[in-house]
């Protein structure tokens, strides 16, 4: 299903650098990362989190690369697989078409995830539509989600004043998160 995933041209007339689906997925994976859509940097390299944004998730996860590429252990699935361009505020949102497209289909092939982040707002929108207020409501109320589901911020530089404005978050969520991935990847049946 990847090899159909790497050739899909859904989007190919109207994405600024063409299709390039970038993902990572095993039926052994764990945990699944559902993020947005990669960026122009990312989608260079081909590489999910390949970026200053990926550094911030490591750390958040507390996993170092070998880890986090391990495709046995983590799935990274964004909204969109392809970068979609830039408009006025960064990024543009993730093409419309790509999570109808392949995410079920993917998800399927997942039966062993046992911890679901939901990384941004698209991600949000996603997973809980119409449920939150806005996103830091939505990570806010982990608690009430864990240990299956954790909603974080998207790990962009360009969140730096919403993480400095919650410092709840990285002294509260983040030494949680970090123990659930451990537990999870000390399971016997880990890769």
């Amino acid at each position: 299903m990847l090899k159909e995933v790497h050739g899909c041209q859904v989007c190919a007339g109207v994405l600024p650098l063409g299709p390039r689906p970038v993902l990572q997925a095993h039926p052994m994976a764990r945990i699944l990362i559902a993020g947005q859509a990669p960026g122009k940097k990312v989608h260079l390299s081909g590489v999910p989190f390949d970026d200053a944004s990926g550094e911030r998730l490591r750390a958040w996860l507390g996993v170092g690369r070998e880890t986090f590429y391990d495709e046995k252990s983590l799935a990274i699935l964004p909204m969109g697989f392809c970068y979609p361009g830039t408009g006025k505020a960064g990024d543009l949102p993730p093409r419309p078409e790509c999570a109808p497209q392949w995410r079920a289909r993917i998800m399927a092939q997942l039966p062993r995830i046992e911890l679901t982040l939901v990384i941004g707002q698209y991600a949000l929108a996603h997973y809980f539509p119409g449920r939150y207020v806005n996103l830091t409501e939505a990570v806010q109320d982990w608690p009430n989600r864990a240990p299956d589901i954790i909603v974080l911020p998207h790990p962009s530089p360009r969140n730096n004043l919403w993480i400095k404005r919650n410092p709840w978050f990285e002294s509260a969520l983040i030494p949680v998160l970090q123990q659930r991935i451990a537990q999870i990847l000390r399971q016997p049946g880990s890769p």
